[in-house]
């Protein structure tokens, strides 16, 4: 017999889109129980043989269900399964799972009377607050308009997913740069100063910067000092003298910095000892047009890597690509109209811009790449460039990542304020995970570009709607 609940632990029902944000996402509520519908189920039969790109998330967290539910009787599904010990470290969760089926519902317990899959999901959510009570119950969705709805059915405890929710708020995330007031060097006590070739590196007390992480960029009011922090222990940080003149003069594939957070994205971009480069901010900004043109410069002038990995989020491509004519970079094109308008501007002065681009993208194999045809592969010696990363989840950028193999730099661009996806906010986006995580890695660098530049017409647009 499964032991007795008290009313201290609360009940979970998982929407479908919970488990395909985060396929393991019921091993992730502690000591609280989790119901997942008939019809959570039945949803994901049917995504798992889809040609959507959530289709393989489906497919493991079915796998990973039945992992757990194997060996388990009809009543033990309804009454619940141990989730102990499928958890990892202090942890683990120690609730139950079970199989609820809301299919056997009567009509007078049901507050929709529609037969769409979000009603049935709510029913049943309110069915078990009724049946469990004094015990909260909680329905966890992604689905900003299944929570108002569920709500207004009169479910007490509606919630999004906040696991994977790194930061409360976006203002609190990280921009990759530490504005000093005044003067830099007024700030500083105490400094060791020695040279390394042509590099000056700094070491200074932390306490000038305790929340200092690799790779941030310091900058001050007096644009003279520009540096960055290359090492960093309990007392002391490593600062490369960057120099805010010479970090201006950074120039790649004809293209120099507009500003200053222009200037530390380039040298990030140019940096091969990175492997992440991470730009964020408002559209206008360019960051399409400085990876490329950086992914150019690195390319054909230095011969760093063999070639360039074009690829974004595509919302129902998966569903659409196989049935447009042509080649898979064909069928990529028109979601990837902003690599080609930033071809034409760096070769706009070209007497033949056709003519020029065509041999560019050859001379530097620019190959233009489907996400979804991205698993699988092990991507050696390239330049990958993921745009509007914004509107992947956690999950997705991980598939992506790994799949950069030897001698490969990945180059992520997006902005939080356009997300596209029915189930991603600026705080819960893979593109802020992404950022948050990896800051304190030596291999990545995050920098937020601030300014729009496109034009004074979108600068205004960006700044008063």
């Amino acid at each position: 017999m499964p032991r007795k609940k008290d009313a201290s632990t609360k009940l979970y029902v998982l929407d479908t889109n919970i488990l395909l944000h985060e396929p393991f996402a019921f091993l992730s509520f502690k000591e609280h129980d989790v119901v997942v519908p008939m019809t959570v189920l039945e949803e994901l039969d049917y995504i798992k043989d889809s040609k959507k790109d959530v289709a393989r998330d489906a497919r493991v967290s079915i796998r990973a269900m039945e992992d757990l539910l194997h060996n388990a009787s009809p009543e033990q599904m309804i009454e619940g399964v141990s989730m102990e010990g499928n958890g990892s470290g202090a942890n683990a969760p120690t609730g139950r799972l079970s199989i609820f089926s809301d299919h056997g519902l009567d009509k007078q317990h049901q507050v929709f009377t529609s037969n769409e899959n979000d009603n049935r999901i709510i029913n049943a959510a309110l069915h078990l607050q009724k049946k469990k009570a004094p015990r909260q119950v909680v329905l966890v969705t992604k689905d900003i308009n299944m929570r108002l709805k569920a709500k207004g059915a009169g479910l007490e405890l509606v919630e999004d997913y906040r696991t994977d929710q790194l930061i409360s708020d976006i203002k609190y995330l990280t921009k990759g740069f530490h504005q000093f007031e005044g003067d830099f060097w007024q700030q500083v006590k105490q400094v060791e100063s020695r040279t390394e070739g042509r590099d000056t590196i700094h070491t200074i007390p932390k306490q000038v910067l305790p929340e200092a992480y690799i790779n941030e960029f310091l900058l001050d009011d007096s644009q003279h000092f520009a540096g960055l922090v290359e090492a960093m222990s309990d007392e002391s940080l490593e600062v490369l003298d960057l120099g805010y003149e010479r970090l201006m003069g950074k120039q790649a594939w004809g293209i120099s910095p507009k500003n200053i957070n222009q200037a530390m994205a380039l040298h990030s971009l140019l940096d091969p000892h990175i492997d992440l480069v991470i730009l964020t901010g408002p559209a206008g900004s360019g960051k399409t047009l400085l990876a490329l043109a950086a992914a150019l410069e690195m390319v054909v002038e230095q011969n760093m890597y063999d070639k360039i990995i074009v690829t974004r989020s595509t919302p129902e491509i998966a569903e659409s690509i196989g049935f447009l004519p042509g080649t898979e970079e064909e069928k990529m094109a028109p979601w990837l109209e902003a690599i080609t308008d930033s071809l034409e501007v760096l070769h706009k002065n070209d007497e033949n811009t056709k003519g020029s681009m065509s041999y560019i993208m050859e001379k530097a194999n620019i190959q233009f790449k489907s996400v979804n045809f991205m698993r699988g592969r092990s991507i050696q010696n390239a330049i990958v460039i993921l745009d509007e990363s914004q509107n992947l989840t956690a999950s997705q950028l991980k598939t992506i990542i790994t799949r950069c193999g030897e001698g490969t730099k990945l180059i992520c661009s997006g902005n939080l304020a356009q997300i596209d996806s029915n189930y991603l906010s600026p705080v819960t986006s893979g593109l802020t995970y992404l950022v948050e995580k990896f800051k304190n890695f030596s291999g990545s660098s995050t920098v937020y570009l601030n300014g729009v530049v496109r034009s004074r017409l979108a600068e205004f647009a960006e700044e008063r709607m």
